[in-house]
């Protein structure tokens, strides 16, 4: 081990029994994930949320199989166990249109409503329920549902089914976080939000199969599920009755959602499990499994379930419990890049609910000081929490454009590397200096300076962590503490974000981002999702002309996707701190699944099989 590393695991100790004694008396602090998830959740792929100091973006696919597929002959039907390593209950919001994370999201990929499919490239193709034809000359969008498709229920598909999302979320009484520009960009979606139509107007029922969309315009986002498209259906038979206020807590959503995927809801127990079982009318034809029980499993003993075969499949597995089950001979582990970056959030001005739009406010916000910002991305040292922890399956992100994305994302971008000595120099010439030797700098007028810093609870690693990046802004001479006091739990967390909490100055989280390479939905003036709440003419023209028609000109998009990545790397209203690996332990007795964005088995569910009665154990 390098000096560098020692020299780190040292401190971690320090704080390690620094902290054992503080909370020797107290209760435990909440646990969750190793990092937060949540979504734009656009397309089915959209799940969430880890990668090292050696970048593995150019051959990540070599480190670990994207499938399994086991010639052992196949039982009969079966249970699919499947685990949610999460140290808190999912919220249980089994709607497209409502659901707030990846966590939800991927609860719902054993029975997703998805319309579309999509090749490797995340491009909308026509091997899904719909098909998609794009006129772009004169802006419209013509979607054709299949003939016989049935939900779950027995209930055909209707094309009202592919238009109700729109009412839903178009609807001034709609409660979740997907009225955007790239909404508004339906003709008459505006209109019919702001309550001066009832219906969107570029919404056209051709006949029974058959959806015309008229759009102000088309980019190539389009293929991507943006511009406005929508790519999931609403069983309308089940929902049309509900208020739209009253959906999000409603037993359609809740209890008994009616479906088109693959496996159908049974049994909910709230914020701990779901059991599905085969959907008969599966348009792909009965599932050869008879049903999937999903459970969330603490993070603590997600290893030694995994290697009793308790479980089949691990979903949100932390790279940081790799050497736990490196050695387990009863299972294989995925591994694929993930669609996914975390980062490093400023606030910088609120959401207001009523404009639907960000309010920046840099000269009233604490974090306003661009070079304060700056300074704080350079203070931290990602590249050494990276390798220590998380097994060289994690990397520092350069931008905010994940690697997987190859015609966007541009690896010469330097990003923020640990820096600490222009971190003091720049927040010298910011005029945060320690005017009384302590140590710790005041603010320009010579005050107390303190920054809020709020970040999840997690893992065993996930306080460790927190504390090693306080004492990195220490070192810089900033007076950094936790908001609340301790790291929160996942769920208060986003809340607490998302209100704008007046607690919060920065924050640590991270984002799935979906299959659309488009940062609209994110950063956008109109986004809700847009949490550091920092909005400019510049930001939000270079965001229009990434999804602009002149954005069919590939060479012309790419280079506006370099001026925006540069352009909030220089403001820092967010820094991106890293990119993962996505691991997914699975059990020797699961055939015929595998985790590739060309061909993953989540779209392809009717296929899995299991080839024995319980669960591989392992010998080590």
């Amino acid at each position: 081990m390098n000096k560098k590393l020692w020299t780190l695991l040292a401190v971690l100790i320090a704080f390690m029994l620094v902290l054992g004694a503080c909370n020797k008396d107290s209760e435990e602090p909440a646990k969750g994930t190793d990092e937060g998830k949540t979504e734009e959740g656009k397309k089915e792929e959209g799940k969430t949320e880890e990668t090292a100091e050696e970048p593995v973006a150019e051959d990540s696919d070599a480190l670990f199989p994207l499938e399994v597929t086991n010639d052992g002959n196949a039982i009969s039907g079966g249970i699919l166990k499947v685990a949610m390593a999460k140290d808190e209950p999912f919220q249980g919001i089994f709607s497209s249109e409502l659901y707030e994370d990846a966590y939800d999201s991927e609860i719902m990929g054993f029975a997703s409503n998805s319309l579309f499919g999509s090749d490797g490239d995340f491009l909308i193709d026509d091997s899904g329920i719909a098909s998609m034809k794009v006129d772009q000359a004169n802006n419209k969008v013509t979607i054709k549902i299949r003939d016989g498709i049935k939900w779950s229920d027995g209930e055909p598909l209707k094309i009202e089914d592919v238009i109700y999302p729109y009412l839903i979320i178009g609807s001034k009484d709609y409660t979740g976080v997907r009225y955007d520009a790239n909404f508004q960009n339906i003709v008459g979606a505006e209109e019919y939000h702001n309550g001066k139509a009832d219906s969107i107007s570029g919404l056209v029922k051709v006949d029974e199969t058959t959806l015309e969309m008229s759009l102000k315009q088309i980019s190539p986002a389009i293929f991507s599920g943006g511009d406005g498209l929508w790519t999931y259906a609403a069983p309308t038979h089940i929902l049309k009755d509900i208020k739209i206020k009253d959906l999000v807590e409603s037993d359609a959503i809740r209890k008994n959602p009616v479906t088109l995927g693959a496996f159908k809801f049974d049994k909910i127990v709230p914020g701990e499990s779901v059991q599905f079982v085969a959907n008969e009318n599966y348009w792909k034809g009965k599932p050869k499994l008879d049903g999937v029980l999903m459970k969330i499993v603490p993070t603590s003993s997600i290893s030694v379930a995994m290697g009793q075969g308790e479980y089949d499949i691990a979903f949100d597995f932390s790279a940081s419990k790799m050497e736990e089950v490196k050695n387990f001979d009863n299972i294989d582990i995925l591994g694929r890049q993930e669609l996914y970056y975390s980062y490093l959030g400023f606030k910088l001005g609120k959401y207001d609910n009523d404009k639907g739009e960000v309010i920046t406010d840099l000269a009233g916000s604490k974090m306003g000081d661009v070079k304060l910002r700056q300074a704080m991305g350079y203070a931290i040292d990602v590249e050494q929490v990276a390798e220590v922890f998380y097994n060289g399956l994690r990397e520092r992100a350069n931008s905010l454009i994940p690697p997987v994305f190859a015609s966007f994302y541009d690896s010469s971008l330097e990003g923020y590397t640990f820096d600490p000595e222009k971190a003091k120099a720049l927040l010298d010439e910011a005029g945060y200096k320690d005017t009384n030797g302590d140590g710790i700098r005041e603010d320009k007028d010579g005050k107390p300076f303190e920054i809020k810093f709020a970040t999840m609870a997690g893992d065993d690693i996930a306080e460790d962590i927190t504390q090693f990046y306080l004492q990195n802004w220490k070192d810089v001479g900033l007076n950094v503490t936790l908001t609340t006091g301790r790291t929160i739990e996942f769920n208060s967390f986003y809340d607490k974000v998302q209100a704008d909490d007046p607690e919060i100055d920065i924050f640590m989280a991270a984002w799935g981002t979906g299959t659309d390479p488009s940062p609209m939905g994110l950063y956008s003036k109109t986004a809700q999702y847009n949490f550091s709440r920092f909005s400019s003419d510049f930001l939000e023209k270079t965001l229009a002309n990434i999804d602009s028609p002149e954005a069919f000109d590939a060479t012309y998009r790419a280079g506006q996707f370099r001026a925006w990545q540069e352009y909030m790397a220089e403001e820092a209203p967010v820094i991106p701190t890293m990119y993962r690996y996505e691991l997914v332990p699975v059990n020797k007795r699961v055939k015929n699944f595998n985790i590739d964005y060309a061909n993953e088995s989540l779209s392809n569910l009717q296929e899995v099989e299991l080839v024995s009665d319980t669960g591989v154990k392992s010998t080590k």
